[in-house]
Order: C-alpha cells, then structure tokens, then sequence
C-alpha cells in the first residue's frame, strides 16, 4: 500500500513538472548553444557540436530545462540561470552606454563616465521599478494588481494607464 502511495505521488509531482505549460526559455541550452558558437571558427564548433551529442552533453542540458529550471521559471516568476552579470554597450542619441544586469535590475553607465552609475531597481515586494542615482531613489512606476500600470511624473503627479493588450480582454 506504502509503495503504491509513493508511486502515485512521484506520478504526481512528475506530472506537475511536465504539463506546467511553460515553453520557458531555455536558458540552459541557449548558454551551451551561445558558448558553442561563440569558440571560433565554425568548423570547431561543428566538432564541439558533434561532439556535444555523442556525449549527450545538448540532451542533459535540454532535459534540465525542460523538467526542471523552465518549470522553476514558470512557477516562481524568476528564471534560475538569469543572465546576472552580463553587459551589453548600447548606443545612445549622445552617446554609448555600458548596460549591466544584476539581480534586481540594471545598471547603466555612460561609457567614459563611470563615476555616475544610474541603477534600475525593481522591488518586488512593492511592485515598483525605482531610479537610484547619486544616492536617491525615484519611483518610476508601479505594476498594479489589475494590470494596469502607474507613472510617476517628476511634477509629483501620477498617471494610471491601461496597456493595449489588457483593454481588449476586459469589457469597457
């Protein structure tokens, strides 16, 4: 009877993992992926890539995220293997900017200006994303219960606005 229960229950909680209807995004295989391309030349990555599948190094990555960190990602709302750490350089009307992601946000420095980071922080707990430069913190928006978001003007004002996708799904 005790083994039965225990075979229903891993039934179970496999079943969780494998229909939680999230395509996810893979993170896993698209960092080997990305790894892979990013060696040289491609006649090394094709080695690297064949190689990669007779060890089944490409399958036990997809089977990770398949069963479990795109599982982790759809039910927590936060993806295990982020790209926390990566920076990208933009470029800007006046100028390039370095783009850094951290955990919580981005940090943005103009690139030749690295005294004056500017920090886009989001808070979780409050639902808003918030400025902190020089050592203040402004609230940019908030990301309401009812899908609508709401900005916050330098005057101390605020605007609540409903976006395109949500008015066609709730009745006016």
């Amino acid at each position: 009877m005790k083994k039965m229960k225990a075979t229903a229950v891993c039934a179970v909680l496999g079943g969780c993992l494998l229909c939680s209807s999230c395509i996810g995004s893979f993170s896993a295989w698209n960092s080997l992926k990305d790894w892979n391309m990013g060696i040289g030349h491609k006649a090394v990555n094709e080695l690297v890539f064949l190689a990669f599948h007779i060890i089944p190094v490409y399958e036990v990555a997809y089977l990770a995220d398949v069963l479990v960190l795109n599982s982790i990602e759809f039910w927590s709302g936060s993806n295990p293997m982020a790209d926390v750490g990566t920076e990208k350089v933009i470029h800007g009307e006046d100028g390039e900017y370095l783009v850094r992601t951290n955990e919580d946000g981005y940090t943005i420095t103009k690139l030749g200006e690295v005294d004056h980071p500017l920090n886009l922080v989001y808070d979780a707990e409050k639902r808003t994303w918030n400025v902190v430069a020089e050592g203040k913190t402004y609230e940019l928006m908030t990301m309401n219960e009812d899908g609508t978001v709401t900005y916050k003007q330098q005057d101390g004002t605020s605007t609540t606005v409903m976006p395109e996708w949500l008015k066609e799904t709730v009745a006016v």
